[in-house]
């Protein structure tokens, strides 16, 4: 079973659009949201356990031009 985080991203100014065609480039990202409030993506992404959802985030995630800030919510149900 695959391991499932949110992702809720702050961009930077200007660059909300460019992020959110990144991040759905990605190929485990399963969905991508712009929104309203705190934060202006929320998006979903799955990897096989959570070491590889780590390595996801760190090292292709955080890559993209245009976040400033992530916060990650693991997905807790079966």
């Amino acid at each position: 079973m695959a391991t499932r985080a949110y992702i809720l991203i702050e961009t930077v100014v200007g660059r909300t659009t460019e992020v959110a065609q990144a991040l759905s480039n990605m190929g485990q990202m399963k969905r991508v949201d712009p929104v309203t409030g705190p934060y202006d993506i929320v998006a979903v992404i799955e990897a096989k356990d959570l070491p590889a959802l780590g390595d996801l985030i760190s090292e292709e995630l955080h890559q993209i031009p245009g976040i400033s800030k992530t916060v990650s919510c693991l997905s807790v149900s079966a």
